[in-house]
């Protein structure tokens, strides 16, 4: 198939630090072209890829200090995606609801994966207009606040299994690692390595919009000795931190529609404990691979229970459930889905 792949360019393809979106989209591109498929990715400048890359700006644009308004770039990508939209047979956005009036105006079929949490007020509204627009969700849990859309499939995200290697004899330390942010929850990470008395290392970026909070919320809570603060960090640095843990916190308080760094952990061999909100049911197996909690003394409970889980175990269950090669076949089966539907039916809709 000739398959568009259309990312934000908050991120490089993939991101050197922090970037959920732009990670699986990467992970997704190369997987799609070792397939064998003619893929073009839309991304910024200092992306990598096998695919054909179609450089928007020339650096992504979180920390460019060049760029003062990321809108416009978005737009124009978008408008030079539809100005070449004949070169595909799918175009597949990761890019919310920029582009959605255009889609409905031009014959390809464009398919939109929401990476988001789905729960703004605001949001019920636009997705009512543009109820004919094809949508992937990256968990069931991530589609209750606009069930009535016009949802083709759920795909979990997955990872390449070389990407981490199991680690069957960890630390004694707990970690942490994702964002700085108060529905992350990392004050409540923090709490629950004091409470079991174990060592937690923070690894997190801090965004512009989250320095006071951190500021005044968490940084007066690293002085305390179990507790230290890593930063963002990469692909090799995070091996490290997630293979030798004894177990990955995630005590997020709002409606998780995934959780990437779970199965990053997972591929560790290393066990997740989390907060039962939004898509973590589905991505944790209780006693398996992890542990879900619904309150503070759970947690530490299951920190104490989390060496008796098979590392090897939870490495096995993230091969079958949370690989890269199931994630490109299940988009592949989508977009095979949709472009047969167009072609008989003329339609995006499909009940």
């Amino acid at each position: 198939m000739r398959i568009a792949q259309v990312s934000p360019l908050y991120e490089s393809v993939p991101p050197t630090g922090y970037g959920g979106t732009e990670r699986v989209v990467s992970y997704l591109t190369e997987e799609l072209v070792r397939l064998g498929h003619k893929v073009t990715l839309f991304a910024s400048g200092d992306s990598t890829t096998r695919a054909k890359l179609v450089p928007i700006c020339p650096e992504s644009l979180r920390l460019s200090k060049q760029c003062t308004d990321p809108l416009s770039y978005h737009l124009l990508m978008i408008e030079q995606v539809f100005q070449s939209a004949e070169d595909f047979d799918i175009i597949h956005f990761h890019t919310d609801y920029l582009h959605f009036s255009l889609s409905r105006r031009v014959p390809v079929p464009a398919l939109t994966t929401l990476h988001g949490r789905l729960d703004l007020p605001e949001l019920a509204p636009l997705y009512r207009e543009f109820s004919d627009i094809p949508l992937i969700s990256i968990s069931d849990a991530q589609r209750e606040p606009l069930l009535w859309a016009n949802w083709q499939t759920t795909v979990y995200h997955g990872l390449p299994p070389s990407l981490y290697r199991l680690n069957e004899r960890p630390g004694d330390y707990l970690v942490f690692v994702g964002r700085v942010s108060p529905e992350k929850k990392v004050i409540d990470a923090i709490e629950i390595a004091k409470r079991a008395g174990i060592p937690l290392r923070i690894a997190a970026k801090v965004d512009k919009n989250d320095e006071a909070y951190f500021r005044e919320a968490v940084q007066p809570l690293l002085k305390h000795p179990l507790i230290e603060f890593v930063g963002e960090v990469g692909e090799e640095e995070k091996q490290e931190l997630l293979g030798n843990a004894l177990a990955f916190l995630f005590p997020i308080d709002w409606p998780e529609p995934f959780g990437l760094a779970m199965i990053e952990a997972m591929a560790c061999g290393t066990p997740v404990i989390a907060r039962r909100r939004g898509s973590i049911p589905e991505i944790v197996e209780d006693g398996v691979t992890g542990f879900t909690f619904d309150d503070p003394d759970q947690a530490v409970g299951a920190v104490e229970a989390a060496e008796s889980l098979s590392r090897l175990k939870i490495r096995n269950e993230f091969k079958k459930r949370f690989s890269v090669r199931r994630m490109a076949l299940d988009y592949l089966s989508a977009y095979e889905s949709l472009v047969a539907h167009v072609k008989t039916s003329g339609s995006l809709r499909i009940a």
